[in-house]
């Protein structure tokens, strides 16, 4: 269980760590990082970027979004991987957003998880990101380093995503998900944390646990 003044210091460290916590995927207006968001699932921040100019450049607006043949976007988005389904999700996103919402993207919970293809990931991602609330993003890197830290012992999104409000400050929730992410790019991988150069070791869990004179006993 980490305390209040633990929690600070490991906030404190990956702030300087990852001084800019931008999210990876590009987008000038809200509605293109929701749909950024959508294509990103089960395929990469960098592959997204590389095929969202194409899709915003030809449909410019939401309302042409919406109105688009969805044959269309699907060629556009194929090498994302499910362009089936997250070509179907954006379209029909988009025209919610236009009948529902104003053409803004909703600033609650609640309304966020109305729209098609949006789960909780995507919906604090909306939160933190755009609109600025306490939001915690539970991706493969939240999962992976909230639990080599000990912050929580589950892999359970939901579960995670409770648990972490209950000891982040809110304030901080948003930007330390995503110095997260950049920190399990960096050093702690998915294939193995590299925990001699690690940041925050002192206070993890692994790093603790980690010795230099034995191999293999990272998780």
């Amino acid at each position: 269980m980490f305390n209040p003044e633990e929690i600070n210091e490991l906030i404190k460290r990956l702030e300087i760590a990852y001084p800019e916590p931008l999210c990876a995927l590009d987008y000038k207006k809200d509605y293109e990082l929701l749909f950024a968001a959508r294509l990103a699932a089960q395929c990469t921040d960098a592959r997204v970027n590389t095929v969202t100019p194409t899709l915003f450049g030809r449909y410019p607006t939401l309302e042409a979004i919406a109105s688009a043949d969805i044959s269309d976007v699907e060629e556009i988005v194929h090498s994302c991987g499910f362009y089936r389904t997250k070509s179907r999700d954006i379209v029909m996103a988009a025209g919610l957003l236009l009948s529902d919402f104003g053409g803004k993207v909703p600033d609650t919970m609640e309304e966020l998880l109305r729209l098609p293809g949006v789960g909780r990931k995507t919906a604090n991602l909306m939160l933190g990101d755009i609109h600025k609330k306490p939001a915690v993003v539970v991706d493969t890197h939240c999962i992976r380093l909230s639990n080599r830290i000990g912050l929580v012992s589950t892999k359970d999104p939901v579960k995670i995503e409770n648990e972490l409000r209950a000891i982040l400050p809110g304030e901080k929730s948003s930007d330390f998900c995503h110095r997260l992410v950049l920190h399990g790019r960096a050093v702690c991988t998915a294939r193995k944390p590299a925990c001699p150069i690690c940041c925050i070791r002192e206070l993890c869990d692994t790093g603790k646990s980690f010795s230099p004179s034995l191999t293999g006993n990272q998780p």
